[in-house]
C-alpha cells in the first residue's frame, strides 16, 4: 500500500528493535512499511545516542513514525525528550503480548496493513 497521498514529502520510520517479541514486530512492520513505499527507515538508536546526522534528518523530515513495541515506550521517550514532533505506535495496542505473542508473517502484515493506514489516512487529511 504506498502513501499516495504523501506529495513526496519525506517520511522517516523508526523502529524499536528490543530483545522481546514485540522489538522484533516493530521492527518487521517498519521495514514492511518501507518495502511498501511509506517512509525510508532510519536509525532510532542514531536519535538516542545524540547524533547530529540523525537529530538534523529528523528535525527536517516532514514526518517521523515511531514503532514502539511495547507501552515503555524507548522511541517516544526519544522524539519526546528531543522536542522533535512524531507520530507513535505501539505494537501491543494490536493485541500481541509481550513475550507470550508468536509473532507470524501473517501477524507481520496486519498490523502493518494497519499502521500504513492510520498513516495515510493522516497524510490524506492534511492535504
Amino acid at each position: 500500500m504506498a502513501c499516495a497521498c504523501s506529495g513526496g514529502k519525506t517520511n522517516l520510520i523508526y523502529a524499536c528493535s528490543g530483545a522481546a517479541n514485540t522489538g522484533f514486530l516493530a521492527d518487521q512492520v517498519a521495514r514492511q512499511l518501507m518495502k511498501e513505499n511509506i517512509g525510508s527507515m532510519t536509525c532510532l538508536a542514531g536519535i538516542g545516542a545524540n547524533l547530529s546526522g540523525f537529530i538534523a534528518s529528523a528535525e527536517g523530515a516532514d514526518r517521523n513514525i515511531v514503532i514502539d513495541g511495547c507501552p515503555v515506550a524507548c522511541g517516544k521517550k526519544q522524539f519526546e525528550a528531543r522536542g522533535i514532533p512524531f507520530d507513535h505506535f505501539v505494537m501491543t495496542n494490536y493485541g500481541v503480548e509481550k513475550n507470550k505473542t508468536a509473532i507470524t508473517g501473517d501477524i507481520i502484515v496486519d498490523i502493518s496493513n494497519k499502521v500504513a493506514s492510520a498513516i495515510t489516512e493522516k497524510v490524506c487529511s492534511l492535504n
